[in-house]
């Protein structure tokens, strides 16, 4: 069985990534990864491990997996507001016909201060798109 490997992993983390370089040259070992650089995916900072100089290759594969994994971020949170909106349909649905008094009565406000907040940033960023 013949698997071809990447020349890079990435082990994402909550910022973005450690960066290793793929290490199949010796069949007879183990598979080595060797750290090359640690991503900030917030700010763009890529950091080499210790005196690892960076290669063209590695600065062009670390740039491609950025600019693919902003875009896979990006796309988490659209689908996660778009849960919100189904959560909040569901709530409201909640509320009409299945909610109690008391668990009105716990929520009610917190519902009601988040809603709030949320509306007033809409609409001012509706305002400002607009203007």
């Amino acid at each position: 069985m013949s698997i071809s490997l990447p020349d890079y992993y990435f082990r994402v983390r909550e910022n973005g990534a450690f960066v290793f370089r793929v290490n199949t040259e010796n069949r007879q070992r183990p598979l080595e990864l060797n750290q090359i650089a640690a991503i900030n995916i917030k700010n763009g900072e890529v950091k080499p491990q210790g005196d690892y100089e960076l290669t063209e290759s590695d600065q062009a594969a670390i740039a491609d997996w950025m600019a693919k994994r902003q875009g896979t971020l990006e796309a988490r949170d659209i689908d996660d507001i778009l849960r919100s909106v189904d959560h909040l349909n569901l709530t409201a649905h909640w509320a009409q016909t299945r909610a109690t008094p008391e668990a009105l009565e716990e929520v009610t406000d917190a519902l009601l201060l988040a809603m709030h907040d949320l509306r007033s940033v809409l609409v001012r960023k509706k305002a400002e798109r607009l203007g």
